[in-house]
C-alpha cells in the first residue's frame, strides 16, 4: 500500500471518529441573556432575546401560590436556601407563566450591580442530560433556576431515576448555585394507572409504589393550581383589558368573555388570554 493511499485511510478514519466522539462543551457565555434553552447536543446554552412572558400582576387567581414562589425565588437569589419547587394541577391556570413572571420580579427588584439571577429551560426529553448542565454552570458566579415546562413520565420511561438523583441525590449532590423547578398536571408526575398497576402486581407493591411516587418529594414545595371560578376569570379579563388599553364597557366585556369562555367549554388564564388576543384583534390594537 503506497504512503499516499495510507494517509489517506488514515485521514477518513480520523474524520469518523471525530464524528462519533462527543460534543466539546460550548464556552459558558452567561452575560448575553438572563434566559437560556439548553442545547445538549452541543453542550451549550442558546440565548433567548425576547422572553413569552406576562408581567406578574396579570396573573391572576393564584394569590398564595404566586407569593409563596416568589418568595423561595427571591431567597435563592439573595443566596439564602430554598426549595425545589414543583407547580402541578388544571391545565391553563399560568404555571409555567407564573415561573418566568417571578425570574422577572425578582431581577427587577435585585439591587443595582448584583449578578442576575439565570433561567435555563430544559426540555422534558433532555431530562438525562442534567449532570452535564449543572456540571457546566456549577462553578460560576449566578445563580440558576433549572426549569422544565410539562414535565411528566409515561410507563416505559426510567429517566425520572436520573433526575431524582440530580435533585437530591448522588454523592455530589446538587450545586448550591442551582434550584430546580417544573410544572406538570400530574401532582406525582407519572401516570395513575402506572400507580395503580403496581399496587396490584407487584411482588412487593408498597415498595414499588414508593420508588414511583418518591420522585414528586424530591420538591420541596408543591403548588397547587386549580380551575378558577368565574369570579376569577373575569378578574384576569378585567386586567389584560387595563393593562392593554382595550376600551370596551365592562357589561358587554364581561359577556363576550363569558360567551368565550363556554364555548371553549373551560374558564382558565390560557382561555382568557386567548379571549384577549381575540378582542385586541377585532378591536385593532396590537398587544
Amino acid at each position: 500500500m503506497s504512503e499516499e493511499l495510507l494517509t489517506d485511510k488514515l485521514d477518513r478514519l480520523i474524520a469518523v471518529l471525530e464524528r462519533m466522539a462527543p460534543p466539546k462543551p460550548q464556552p459558558v457565555k452567561l452575560d448575553e441573556a438572563d434566559c437560556f434553552v439548553w442545547n445538549p447536543d452541543r453542550l451549550a446554552f442558546d440565548p433567548i432575546s425576547k422572553v413569552n412572558r406576562v408581567d406578574i400582576s396579570l396573573i391572576r387567581g393564584v394569590d398564595n401560590v404566586r407569593d409563596i414562589l416568589f418568595d423561595n425565588t427571591k431567597r435563592f437569589a439573595d443566596g439564602f436556601q430554598a426549595n425545589n419547587v414543583l407547580l402541578w394541577g388544571a391545565r391553563g391556570m399560568g404555571k409555567s407563566s407564573l415561573v418566568k413572571a417571578v425570574h422577572a420580579s425578582v431581577n427587577t427588584a435585585a439591587p443595582a450591580g448584583s449578578h442576575p439571577l439565570k433561567l435555563i429551560e430544559i426540555h422534558r426529553e433532555d431530562i438525562g442530560s442534567l449532570p452535564a448542565l449543572m456540571a457546566a454552570i456549577k462553578d460560576t458566579d449566578y445563580r440558576f433556576i433549572l426549569f422544565c415546562d410539562d414535565l411528566s413520565f409515561d410507563h416505559d420511561d426510567t429517566s425520572y431515576k436520573s433526575l431524582k438523583a440530580a435533585l437530591e441525590g448522588g454523592v455530589e449532590g446538587r450545586p448550591d448555585n442551582v434550584i430546580f423547578y417544573a410544572t406538570s398536571n400530574r401532582r406525582h408526575l407519572l401516570p395513575r394507572d402506572m400507580i395503580e398497576n403496581e399496587r396490584s402486581t407487584a411482588i412487593n407493591p408498597s415498595e414499588a409504589v414508593e420508588e414511583k411516587v418518591s420522585l414528586s418529594d424530591r420538591f420541596g414545595l408543591w403548588l397547587g393550581f386549580h380551575k378558577c371560578s368565574q369570579e376569577d376569570y373575569l378578574a384576569m379579563i378585567d386586567g389584560y383589558a387595563a393593562h392593554f388599553d382595550l376600551a370596551m364597557k365592562k357589561e358587554q366585556l364581561h359577556a363576550q368573555a363569558l360567551e368565550w369562555s363556554t364555548t371553549r367549554g373551560s374558564r382558565s388564564g390560557r382561555v382568557a388570554w386567548q379571549f384577549t388576543q381575540d378582542l385586541a384583534g377585532r378591536l385593532g390594537k396590537k398587544l
